[in-house]
């Protein structure tokens, strides 16, 4: 059977639209903040299940929140065809990130049920719980539950600015189950497909309508705490000095050294919080906390680096008669994309009329964590100037069109048999 979808263009604008309205940032769309269990969070999640349901979809809600809508197939036993993403945003960000998987998700299915398309395998689109790390620290909290990397336990040590914990907060949003009960059987997803702007510049650099992802690069994420000595800025002369401050200076530059003569290509390091008490201006900072990001699509070298950051730092501190203490927050395995689904992607792509590249994700996803639970792939599409996780990300109406009918006839093929 031929697929040829048509996407309603206009619908997933007016929706996108709509979403970003459910925001608490002061200034209006496209300006979204959107954090996790939060009023606007589950305004959003209601607006969307109506959504869901509008289409005649079955919409299931796990403990954590994330919501399962699915289209039943023929073989209702058989193993599922899954795509989705998810809808929180972090502040002042934009209004494309995430929302276009969901958003574009549930229009690629209504594209097919317009057809008269009928699926073997069900389809469900899935709206992932905190892939932002904004609340709790941790991001793609969701997924990470769904593939059993995170438990009640580790859960109860995740808290909130407010000091309440994550379970705290998502019982009080209403999610009551118990976390065990989120756990996903591998053999719950046949295949797993995310759509995704790039966030990043190389398809529109490469003036590439299409990206259809082979690995996705795996942070690990580091915090240090330096304790030095306080005083006087007029004081306490120099050589006596326990500044915590440029202790922490001189770490970051090694941090940044040992990343930039790494040779892979793909490795990167980001020092992206820097928190200094006491924080006056005549005043020498005894306190310093600060985050580390490491990432590559090759685990071993990521580890490679990491091992040589933290004694790297140890030696800084000694020599500089501070404290220093390390913890590792999380160090994930990088993913690689399931041969089986790039080449429906591929397929997909062909007979839409479209150009394509294969490429790596150097952001992580709630895919990095389906590939733990099923084979998975993504599919990218242009965001311009690279921007994203900022007001002017944006997408044309078009590049998104694109991108939901290249999904779209990914999910028929993978849902066929």
């Amino acid at each position: 059977m031929t697929i040829n979808p048509i996407v309603d263009t206009r619908r997933v604008i007016d929706e996108l639209n709509h979403l970003a309205g459910f925001s608490e940032c002061p200034n209006p769309p496209p300006a979204v903040t959107r954090v996790v269990f939060t009023e606007h969070d589950l305004r959003a999640r209601d607006y969307l299940s109506s959504l869901y349901s509008a289409a005649g979809l079955t919409v299931r809600v796990d403990a954590v929140g994330n919501t399962f809508a699915r289209w039943v197939g023929d073989d209702p036993q058989a193993s599922v065809v899954g795509t989705g993403s998810h809808t929180d945003a972090i502040p002042f960000s934009g209004m494309y990130d995430g929302t276009v998987g969901v958003i574009g998700g549930l229009e690629a299915i209504r594209s097919l049920q317009a057809t008269g398309f009928r699926p073997k395998r069900s389809i469900e689109l899935v709206m992932f719980t905190s892939e932002e790390p904004t609340r709790f620290g941790v991001g793609c909290t969701g997924s990470r539950v769904m593939a059993g990397v995170l438990d009640e336990s580790r859960l109860d040590k995740l808290v909130d600015s407010s000091g309440q914990t994550y379970n705290q907060v998502r019982r009080n949003a209403g999610f009551l189950a118990p976390i065990e009960t989120a756990l996903l059987p591998t053999d719950y997803f046949h295949a797993w497909i995310e759509l995704h702007i790039e966030q990043g510049p190389t398809l529109e650099a490469s003036e590439l309508p299409i990206g259809i992802v082979t690995a996705i690069a795996a942070p690990a994420t580091m915090v240090v705490e330096i304790t030095g000595q306080g005083g006087h800025a007029g004081a306490v002369l120099m050589p006596i000095r326990k500044d915590a401050l440029c202790a922490a200076a001189e770490m970051i530059t090694e941090i940044e050294r040992l990343a930039t003569q790494c040779p892979s290509d793909d490795l990167v390091a980001t020092v992206g919080e820097l928190q200094v008490h006491p924080g006056a201006v005549n005043s020498i900072p005894s306190y310093v906390r600060f985050t580390i990001d490491l990432r590559d699509i090759n685990g071993n070298t990521r580890d490679e680096v990491k091992s040589e950051i933290e004694p790297a730092i140890s030696r800084i501190a000694t020599r500089r008669n501070v404290e220093v203490s390390i913890q590792t927050l999380n160090s994930d395995p990088p993913a690689s994309a399931s041969a089986m689904i790039i080449d429906a992607a591929k397929s997909a792509c062909h007979d839409s009329g479209l150009a394509y590249q294969t490429m790596i994700s150097r952001a992580y996803h709630d895919s990095l964590f389906m590939a733990q639970v099923a084979p998975m792939s993504m599919i990218f599409i242009p965001c311009r100037g690279g921007v994203s996780h900022r007001p002017d990300e944006y997408s044309s109406p078009d590049e998104i069109t694109r991108g939901i009918e290249v999904l779209a006839r990914t999910l028929a093929s993978l849902s066929a048999s």
